[in-house]
């Protein structure tokens, strides 16, 4: 094994003992304390917050207000040209994994309770404090692009009905998915997540499983408004290759 080798090496094992370290400051309610319940859906290879829209302080993320009709928000982030894309092809997707052009937060509105809206997802309950909810509030709105006005940056309407995407921060390459921003946003609430290990689905709702608990499927019934949206792919379909399910607890999957 070559010096350069080691040095790799010896730094891999430095940054994943950093990642596994206990997190700073739970966020997770005290015996007593008041409960934000929010809520983590998988989709398949692709996870999303879904927050209640009264839970909201408009300080900490004034964008909820672009979305008065939604009793939930859901929120996600992703490669800016495959999450945006109608119908994402398998060069898209290795497009986002090795030369991204940039990054988009999605937000959508919706009334029905999350798992009546995503009746095939797996979903997760996960109680947070109101501190908690902050700090994962914060980590949303830092998530922006801002233009010189210092505002968001809005790009248009989204993939479900009543919905939109921003321009966002952070690069999205092979080793931080979409998933491993959902994980970075949990572990900011307090949640004891290692988010270098979420690169996928699995991953991510197997670790989120220690601050959460897991919501029945709801019966496949039809629902006004719900979306079947390109990106989610109901058959699970990626450029034309099937994706896993995300309930397997040792699968990474990328994309």
């Amino acid at each position: 094994m070559g010096r350069a080798t080691r040095m790799l090496f010896v730094g891999w094992i430095v940054l994943g003992a950093g990642c596994l370290g206990p997190v700073a400051d739970l966020h997770l309610p005290r015996l007593g304390e008041p409960r934000r319940t929010i809520y983590l859906v998988g989709h398949g290879w692709h996870a999303g917050l879904v927050i209640a829209r009264a839970d909201i302080p408009d300080a900490l993320w004034p964008r909820h207000r672009d979305f008065p009709q939604g009793r939930w928000l859901e929120i996600g982030w992703g490669d800016r040209d495959f999450y945006q894309s109608p119908d994402p092809s398998l060069g898209l997707a290795l497009r986002a994994a090795f030369v991204s052009r940039g990054s988009v937060l999605h937000v959508a509105g919706f009334d029905p309770e999350p798992a009546e809206y995503f009746p095939h997802a797996e979903i997760l309950a996960i109680d947070l404090s109101p501190r908690g909810l902050e700090a994962l509030l914060r980590f949303v709105e830092e998530s922006h692009a801002r233009g010189a006005d210092g505002r968001p940056l809005p790009l248009g309407p989204g993939l479900y009905p009543n919905s939109g995407f921003y321009t966002a921060l952070g690069r999205y390459h092979l080793f931080q998915t979409c998933n491993n921003w959902t994980a970075e946003a949990l572990r900011a609430a307090g949640c004891p997540i290692t988010p270098a290990y979420a690169i996928g689905v699995g991953n991510l709702m197997l670790q989120a499983e220690s601050c959460g608990r897991w919501l029945e499927r709801q019966e496949a019934r039809p629902v006004r408004g719900a979306p079947h949206p390109p990106a989610l792919r109901p058959a699970h379909l990626v450029g034309g290759l099937r994706a896993p399910r995300c309930r397997s607890r040792w699968r990474i999957t990328t994309l």
